[in-house]
């Protein structure tokens, strides 16, 4: 087990998150994944912890027991996030909280956390996840779009800190796709935010799974600070 390539993915418990750890436990990854609730995987390759990803003390003992366990860390995919639309003048002070603990908090822990365990082989691999959101300004989603434009501006700046390690840090910016993260935004919403895209299209997991299998390639380590958007924004 210690020799095959070890990849943490956040949020887990379904949509992207789900089947990205289906897609690299089958791709012969040892698979660890966390999320607030039990998902219905049960790949041999895959490995769940029960978090928050913004519990510092949770997060920092599922990281020792990785290290005791696997020694080793080789990928980091911070997939999990939550959404809230809402003008702003009718956004509570807890849905910001929530939304900068999970997508900002959240990521920046992750990051932290994966790099100390990625420096000691001096290689590493970390995907960020933005959105479209944050280049399109889409109205309604203020906290979103700039929870996921704070992540592009760590992203940007982990790249500079951590390639002295061998680490390179990367994000993806993806467009709608058909999961529970959009499930309460009106339809009519959606199909204006398709019209600006260069591909009026929503995504699909293999367009991804697509940019994030780029990103973890080991030709990809002249590849670090960069956000690649789906559709064309």
């Amino acid at each position: 087990m210690a020799d095959r390539p070890v990849i943490l993915i956040t949020g887990t418990s379904r949509g992207i998150g789900r089947q990205l750890a289906e897609h690299y436990g089958a791709k012969d990854y040892q698979v660890v994944g966390c999320s607030r609730r039990e998902p219905a995987i049960t790949d041999a390759n895959y490995r769940h912890f029960a978090l928050d990803v913004a519990d510092e003390p949770a997060v920092k003992k599922m990281f020792t027991a990785m290290r005791g366990d696997y020694g080793r860390l080789d990928a980091l995919v911070n997939n999990a996030g939550i959404a809230s639309m809402n003008h702003i003048l009718t956004t509570p002070m807890a849905t910001v909280l929530d939304v900068l603990s999970t997508n900002v908090a959240g990521t920046f822990l992750f990051c932290r956390e994966a790099a100390k365990l990625m420096q000691r082989r001096r290689a590493g691999r970390i995907v960020n996840f933005s959105s479209v959101a944050a280049p399109l300004k889409l109205e309604g989603e203020a906290i979103y779009a700039a929870s996921k434009a704070a992540v592009i501006s760590l992203t940007e700046v982990l790249a500079r800190e951590l390639a002295d390690f061998g680490i390179t840090v990367n994000a993806i910016g993806p467009t709608p796709i058909h999961t529970d993260l959009i499930a309460s935004v009106p339809a009519a919403k959606l199909d204006s935010l398709i019209a600006r895209q260069a591909i009026r299209r929503y995504g699909e997991i293999s367009d991804v799974i697509n940019v994030i299998d780029f990103f973890l390639r080991p030709e990809s380590d002249f590849v670090t600070g960069q956000t690649i958007f789906l559709g064309g924004v």
